[in-house]
């Protein structure tokens, strides 16, 4: 099986929680990645023991730069590549769960009619998935309504897979605490930004972060490795005693079972994740996104009572007050807990597989 897809966490850990999946219930299966060269599957995926393949491929900028002016050329260089990949590898399925390798390796399976799926994680669908979506066999979504994007009779809605660790974590909040050194009796707050980080929440952070100090909350802080060296000269003269800074948190289970309030955009996985972590969560969508999605993703929680958004524009002022609010409204906390846990899909990977296991079974 050949897995493409990457250039954020969004697109990477659905494509490894598909690939542990396969593997579990096919443990002679041979799995490759295919990523973008410079990009964070790079490291990841290698992280998690798969071999992974890079491309030449990166996506279009807003405006008019070198970079775009490449774009043609890149993509017929990588488009080649991915058949010759294809075609030397021989795989059985391939799978594209978007960002900007998919796109060529999607199109190279499907000259060569291999069967193939694509997972698309957000209420709005992407362009690499879109443009692929005619030639695929296969499209699993976490949403309804998708047809507007996909042909319908294509379309299972499955959820998103999420890592396999992030599920039952009650068991796992003390072994959490001891590693990140703090004490069970304190509240603890972890706060994210996605797998690249956020600028206006890092911000909203170091604006507060007195506050934070003062009352004596626990904090873990994934800052995103673009901000990790400004945000840590930044509040370098506080008292950090409670408080733990990373550039990007590799145990996400464990700090999602320390936590007892996150912070975090509103991304599809991110969303997915917190559901299945029953986390209480203030939600602050990007603006940055196509078509506001992340602001529809975080209005499904609100809307069932499951999550507090805060929009971007208002997150420097109102953030840490809200979320020290929050971390000690017990009640709400507890109400937030039960009302997102309902909406968690937990056997997203293993539906996936079965799909991509039919795909297999109808090609012998």
């Amino acid at each position: 099986m050949i897995i493409s897809g990457g250039g954020t966490g969004g697109h990477i850990f659905p494509a490894l929680a598909i690939a542990n999946t396969f593997k579990e219930r096919h443990p002679d299966a041979e799995i490759l990645f295919v990523g973008a060269k410079g990009k964070m599957e790079m490291v990841r995926v290698p992280e998690a023991g798969y071999k992974i393949i890079g491309l030449w491929i990166s996506g279009l900028q807003r405006k008019l730069t070198l970079s775009n002016l490449m774009f043609p050329f890149k993509l017929i260089v990588s488009y080649f590549n991915a058949r010759r990949i294809v075609k030397q590898f021989k795989p059985d399925v391939v799978i594209g769960t978007g960002g900007y390798a998919s796109g060529p390796i999607m199109l190279a399976a499907t000259h060569y009619k291999i069967p193939s799926l694509i997972q698309e994680q957000n209420s709005y669908a992407g362009l690499t998935n879109t443009r692929v979506a005619d030639r695929v066999q296969r499209v699993c979504v976490a949403y309804s309504g998708m047809d507007k994007y996909f042909p319908k009779e294509k379309v299972v809605i499955t959820g998103n897979p999420v890592r396999k660790d992030i599920l039952n974590l009650e068991s796992k909040r003390e072994i959490g605490l001891n590693q990140y050194g703090f004490d069970g009796n304190e509240k603890t707050l972890l706060i994210l930004g996605g797998s690249l980080g956020a600028r206006t929440i890092n911000e909203s952070v170091v604006a507060g972060i007195d506050k934070l100090i003062d009352a004596r909350v626990q904090v873990i802080w994934q800052t995103g490795t673009m901000y990790f060296e400004s945000v840590k000269a930044q509040v370098a003269d506080k008292d950090l005693r409670k408080i733990r800074i990373h550039d990007f948190v590799k145990q996400m289970d464990l700090a999602y079972a320390s936590a007892d309030v996150v912070v975090a955009r509103a991304g599809a996985l991110s969303i997915s994740e917190l559901c299945l972590a029953k986390c209480p969560s203030i939600l602050v969508p990007s603006p940055n996104v196509a078509e506001d999605h992340q602001t529809q993703n975080a209005m499904a929680l609100v809307n069932e009572h499951a999550a507090v958004m805060i929009k971007d524009v208002d997150a420097k002022k109102n953030l840490v007050n809200d979320a020290l609010t929050l971390l000690y409204d017990v009640p709400q906390c507890k109400k937030l807990s039960e009302n997102i846990s309902r909406l968690g899909k937990p056997n997203a990977a293993v539906d996936i597989v079965e799909e991509i296991e039919k795909l297999i079974a109808n090609k012998k």
